[in-house]
């Protein structure tokens, strides 16, 4: 399932839109190789690129929360720790497969795709919400 970047997960941050944006990209060549059904070495290389971009991402977006005095920042990098956990479970999964299984496209869905989403539009948001009311 890929994701589109609209409005719906614009925060009026322009630093975060952009990486979202980014982040997003990788997401959806991820979903795109898993569902070609593209070699395990694919797979692989893109999950490592898009953990590769997460931890950036993630670094950035905890740093300005703490520049801004965002209350709520702990939670905050508690739901990052889960995702990168659920990527870390995602690539040991793929290696213990021959290559990218329906069970795999499914946790990929899941725990990526829509996790993101959600996280854009709830987590994300009330950041950009916090920082616009001071």
């Amino acid at each position: 399932m890929k994701i589109v970047f609209d409005e719906s997960l614009y925060t009026g941050n322009e630093l975060i839109d952009g990486e979202h944006k980014e982040l997003i990209d990788r997401v959806n060549k991820l979903v795109e190789s898993i569902e070609k059904g593209t070699e395990k070495v694919t797979a692989v290389k893109t999950l490592d690129f898009l953990m590769d971009y997460t931890e950036f991402h993630f670094a950035d977006e905890e740093k300005l929360q703490k520049e801004v005095g965002y209350d709520k920042l702990d939670q905050h990098h508690e739901k990052h720790e889960e995702f990168k956990k659920a990527v870390c479970e995602l690539r040991e999964m793929l290696e213990e497969e021959e290559g990218p299984s329906d069970a795999f496209v499914g946790a990929v869905n899941k725990n990526i795709t829509e996790w993101l989403v959600n996280h854009i539009q709830n987590w994300d948001k009330a950041i950009a919400d916090f920082i616009r009311s001071k």
